[in-house]
């Protein structure tokens, strides 16, 4: 499409739907020419004003009905899960195309869960609606895929270390605040976590479910394995929040279904697209999430072989969440969708 297309961000205001606009401020995507802009916020938040590549835009009132979408090719939906619920099926009915961030439709057998780097062929099947992983799912997904493809995983044991931007703009206040209170020899206040984030960790991210993981834990689980068409693929989760204002770290043990070598695997993750290889430990070289943050790529490092398993490997994994976790994802599966001519599909009826 020469003259671009009509796009709409749900949620404009938030940290997704900020980070989704400032990356197409930045340029370098040129298979999403942005021909009109139309941004979408609670009541508590319309009437804001935006600038985007010189021109203002006064954010509008959201609601869940399809007239409100008219007219638009591509709209990404930062919400909560009970309102992506209604929302993403009126901008389908609309005949948009949805990516949404929220954990509402990714389980859905009828949604394409989509990483654009790993499974790009699942979005040709979607029904107006296209959903985003989580974060940290999808850092995890870029780094191993490519290994898989060459020897394929058997069992995946991650530990994740999740900055509080995860959690949203109250969070990273949150955060700041208490630090600041503890460096001036106050008290700190927990509200958004149950527990002061300043200065700790907290194993513990979203809620409670059956066998006593979290709902982060689950979703890890459940859309690693959705992503890669491995149903049963074992898979053991610990997800922690960290008092880092941007970019996730996950610390994952893989068996294989052969011996791998650290060096083949570097090899292949050095070629994979959308991977930066940083792995120069005798040189304290390593992916780091201050060194992440604002920036595309997923990073990886300490590839090691993993003593306890002859079929192992270990590696360090980084990337910003606001950015590939979230909004950039979004972004790549819009080109993957405009590039191929899949913009259309069966669209859902609108709650």
């Amino acid at each position: 499409m020469a003259s671009g297309y009509n796009v709409g961000v749900v949620g404009a205001t938030g940290l997704v739907g900020q980070e989704f606009l400032r990356i197409l401020e930045g340029g370098g995507h040129p298979d999403l020419p942005v021909a009109t802009l139309r941004l979408f916020a609670s009541e508590r938040s319309a009437g804001q004003r935006v600038t985007f590549r010189g021109q203002t835009y006064t954010v509008e009132v959201a609601r869940p009905e399809p007239s409100l979408f008219r007219g638009l090719d591509f709209v990404l939906t930062a919400l909560d899960d009970h309102l992506a619920r209604v929302y993403a099926p009126a901008v389908a009915a609309a005949g948009a195309l949805d990516v949404d961030k929220s954990n509402a439709w990714r389980m859905d057998a009828q949604v394409p869960l989509v990483v654009p780097e790993v499974n790009p062929d699942d979005a040709r099947r979607h029904q107006g609606i296209i959903a985003g992983p989580n974060c940290s799912t999808t850092q995890m997904a870029v780094a191993l895929w490519p290994l898989h493809r060459q020897n394929p995983i058997k069992r995946i044991i991650v530990d994740s270390y999740q900055a509080v931007s995860g959690t949203g703009k109250a969070a990273v206040e949150e955060l700041r605040a208490q630090t600041a209170d503890l460096l001036a020899g106050g008290t700190a206040r927990a509200r958004e976590y149950p527990h002061q984030i300043a200065q700790n960790v907290i194993p513990e991210i979203g809620g409670l479910k059956d066998g006593d993981l979290y709902s982060e834990e689950l979703k890890l689980i459940e859309e690693t394995r959705k992503i890669f068409h491995v149903p049963d693929l074992a898979i053991s989760a610990t997800c922690v929040r960290v008092p880092v204002l941007t970019g996730h770290s996950e610390a994952v043990h893989v068996e294989f279904e052969r011996p791998m070598p650290p060096e083949e695997a570097r090899a292949i993750l050095a070629a994979a697209p959308g991977v930066a290889l940083v792995d120069e430990p005798a040189r304290s070289r390593y992916p780091m999430p201050l060194d992440a943050a604002g920036r595309d790529p997923v990073y990886v490092g300490r590839v090691r072989r993993d003593p306890s398993h002859p079929r192992g490997l270990a590696l360090w994994i980084v990337a910003d969440n606001l950015r590939k976790g979230a909004a950039l994802n979004a972004i790549q599966v819009f080109e993957l969708i405009a590039r191929n001519g899949w913009q259309a599909g069966a669209r859902r009826e609108a709650a």
